[in-house]
Parts: C-alpha cells; structure tokens; sequence
C-alpha cells in the first residue's frame, strides 16, 4: 500500500485553515477538458518480468546509433569498475555530509576530488560541486560580480555555449547583472582579442572565456585573460576537464592566470543518460575562496593527532546568515563526483592525455574524410580540439534527419544558435570511435549529398 501520512481529519483541518471546501476546489482553476480522470495508457499489474520486458522494449526503440554529436555532452569509454564502485551501498546510498564523524569515506572522497580538480586547472582551490555546466557558470558570473564589487556587467562572448549563455541569462537577469556579447571572427571562429578595446572604457566585472569554445575553436586565451586583468575585470575560464590533460590549465592563463575556473564534468566518468544527471566544477583562485559557491572539504587533525575531513566552507544561507551566504544552492551531485573521482584515479595523468589525445586524433581524421565529400567544407581554420564546425550544401536539418535513418547522429545543427553561418553542423568523434565508424558516416554522409 502507498503511504500517506494525513488522516482524513488531518486533511479536513488543513482544507479548513485555507478556507477549501475540498481538494478538488485546490485545482479549480484547471479547466476540467484538461483533467486527466484515468492513465489509460499504462498497463494494470504486470508482474516484475513483464515490466522489465516493457521497458526494455521502450529502451531498444532508441537504437544503438553511431554517435558523433558532442556540443558539451560527449560519449567517452567509462571503465567498469567506475560504477561499480560507485554503486557499493558505502557511496551509493550516503547523502550530504554534514555529521563529520559519520560521514569520514564521503568528506575524503570529497577531498580527493577537490585535489584533482585544482591540479587538473592549476587552481589554488576547488569546491566539491555544483548542479552542472552552465548553472556553474552562473554561480561563477555571480561571484565575479560579487568579488569586484564596482560592476554589475559582463562581457561574455558568443562563442560560449548558446544553452550556458540562456541559462546564466535566466539567473542572473533578475539581479541586475548585465551580460554584454562580443562577437566572434567569422573566419576563426574565435574572439579576437583585438576587438576587446572598444569595451576598454567600459565597466565590467568580468571576462568569461571558453577554452575551447562552443566550435571546438581554441581561444586566444593568453591575450584575453592578460587584456582583462589591466582593465580591471576578473577572468572566469569555461572549460572542458579532457581538454585539460592536454592544453595549458587556465592556472597558468597570461600573467598571473584565470581567476575563476567553472565548466561541466560529464567528461569525468558519466554516461549521457539522455541528458543527466551530470555535476559542475568550479575553482578559483585562494584570495577568493570566501566567495565561492557550494562546500569546500578541509583535511584536518583530530585531538589525538589522527587526521580527518570535515566542512570546512559551507556559505549557503541554510548555514549562515542570509546577508552573508553565497549560495542558495550546494547540494552535492554527490553520487557523479564519486564517479568522476574513481575515473580520474583509475585513469591518471597519462590515461586522461591519452583520452584526449585519442579525441582530438578521431576528431581531425573525422574533418578530412568528410571535407573530401563535395558539398562539405571546414568553416573555421583555427586550431581545434574535440570536435569542428562543418558547412553542407544541403538543409543542416534535413542532412542530420537523414543520417538518423542510417543509425548515425551526425552532429549539431547550429543554424537556430547561429543563422549567420548557414547550413553548419558541430561534429565530435571521441576515443570511442574506430576508422570504421568514421569511415560509415563519411560514406552515408557522401550518398546523401550527391543523390
């Protein structure tokens, strides 16, 4: 039987102190055409077998497609052991770790993860979370803000992922913090920092740049963080973590470095999952750490001399007065970051540089067998990694719909972010890519385009 903890009396006394005749007169304001009397559709008692069949059937109508769609969510190879471990009841089941000495295995992992995370971006701190990508960029825009305490408006560039710029829009509109759009080569598909002068008069609490970028495109990212730094703004890094093993960590940014460091760790051991869950990551520079969002786990001793973990930072308002809290938010994504802490340790330095060589090797082998196609052209000539932006000489949405019919998802149709560029698709291919496979998509790729 389900629980249901009102008694009808309880349920009475509450209708009366809201001065509701009934729990019906609670949705009356839902016209009764829209009122759904009965879930008709679901099937009535099948036993364990029968609805594991029915969700494997629903299941399979997704296919196994060849997937070469990238745009912030990538398909790596997750070891087993990943969610193996992961899943042991000693992870799987604790929550938030807030009783100390109930909670030692949680807060070390914790601090483990915190440990790799500042080391992979040459940081000086690392928290232990955040929802995902693009509310971690918020949180990041909301702290630089925070932190340079003159200006309400920051200069974010086009070339941010189009999902992350709607989202940290929706966040932080309402506060009265301004996000101000510089636009991007059209040849390279970078921000020039060149054209950054003509916001050199302006007052700005920040610069975000995306390393690499929405386009796979890298960044300049030396000169830009080097520009905000002697107009005064802080520096906020969005970055993909595989990257990292391979390219300069935003730590080591210009002269003195990025100052906030934020992006999405997917990347990190977590499967797609048609979207989630995923977790963020955030870093920043010591100096700051006052102002960062989320918790941040300390390894400390005990009276005896042993060591031990504990919260050390925990500046949401359910902690700390409300006036002085950074966060409304800090719920752990606990169960991801225990995954992407196995991931990197199983996997090292040197696996996660071969990871990401691999990619970037898949990626580029990728671009030349479908530029070779007639119609399909590279649309920006800068150095890349991950994944490219491709012109076709047919409808971007009507090619992908037809690789569809070939089991293969065939990208990221920019023409709703991007008009300007035309019929351009975003391709990835990761290190779960053989020469077969990108042999598969060049040749449906080819008879599309030339029947």
């Amino acid at each position: 039987m389900p629980f249901i903890p009102h008694t009808q009396a309880d349920v009475a006394a509450m209708l009366a102190a809201i001065g509701a005749n009934s729990i019906d007169d609670l949705f009356e304001e839902i016209p009764p055409q829209l009122r759904e009397t009965q879930l008709s559709a679901v099937p009535t008692r099948l036993s364990e077998m029968e609805v594991t069949r029915l969700m494997s059937e629903y299941a399979a109508q997704d296919g196994a497609p060849l997937c070469f769609i990238g745009a912030g969510a990538y398909e790596h190879h997750i070891p087993a052991a990943v969610w193996e471990i992961t899943t042991r009841g000693e992870f799987y089941s604790a929550y938030t770790p807030y009783q100390a000495e109930a909670s030692q295995g949680t807060l070390q992992l914790l601090y483990e993860f915190q440990t790799m995370m500042a080391n992979l971006t040459g940081m000086e701190v690392s928290n232990a979370s955040l929802y995902d990508g693009a509310s971690a960029l918020a949180e990041a825009v909301l702290m630089a803000v925070r932190t340079h305490g003159k200006s309400r408006r920051v200069l974010m560039p086009a070339t941010v992922h189009p999902v992350y710029r709607a989202v940290v829009h929706s966040i932080v509109h309402h506060q009265h913090i301004e996000l101000v759009e510089i636009p991007y080569c059209a040849g390279e598909g970078h921000t020039v920092p060149e054209a950054l002068q003509q916001f050199k008069s302006g007052d700005f609490a920040a610069l975000v740049i995306p390393q690499p970028n929405f386009f796979g495109v890298l960044e300049e990212v030396d000169a830009l963080t080097d520009w905000a730094h002697a107009n005064g703004l802080l520096v906020i890094a969005v970055v993909n973590p595989v990257s990292l093993a391979l390219l300069k960590p935003p730590g080591e940014w210009g002269g003195t470095g990025a100052d906030i460091v934020c992006g999405e760790g997917q990347p990190l051991g977590a499967p797609l999952s048609s979207g989630g869950p995923y977790f963020g990551f955030m870093c920043c520079k010591k100096q700051y750490v006052r102002q960062m969002p989320g918790r941040i786990i300390g390894r400390t001793v005990d009276l005896d001399g042993k060591p031990g973990f504990a919260l050390t930072l925990q500046a949401r308002e359910q902690h700390i007065r409300r006036s002085k809290a950074t966060s409304n938010i800090c719920t752990n994504q606990g169960l991801l970051v225990t995954a992407a802490t196995i991931h990197m340790a199983l996997l090292g330095p040197e696996g996660l540089e071969r990871v990401a060589s691999a990619c970037h090797a898949n990626t580029q082998r990728l671009v030349e067998k479908l530029c070779a196609i007639p119609g399909v052209s590279r649309v920006f000539s800068r150095p890349l990694f991950h994944e490219a932006v491709l012109r076709v000489n047919k409808p971007a949405r009507d090619v992908l719909k037809a690789l569809a019919a070939d089991s293969i998802l065939g990208g990221y149709d920019l023409s709703a972010h991007y008009p300007e560029l035309g019929d351009a698709i975003l391709v990835c291919a990761t290190e779960t890519k053989r020469d077969a496979d990108l042999d598969a998509y060049a040749a449906s790729l080819r008879r599309i385009l030339t029947q």
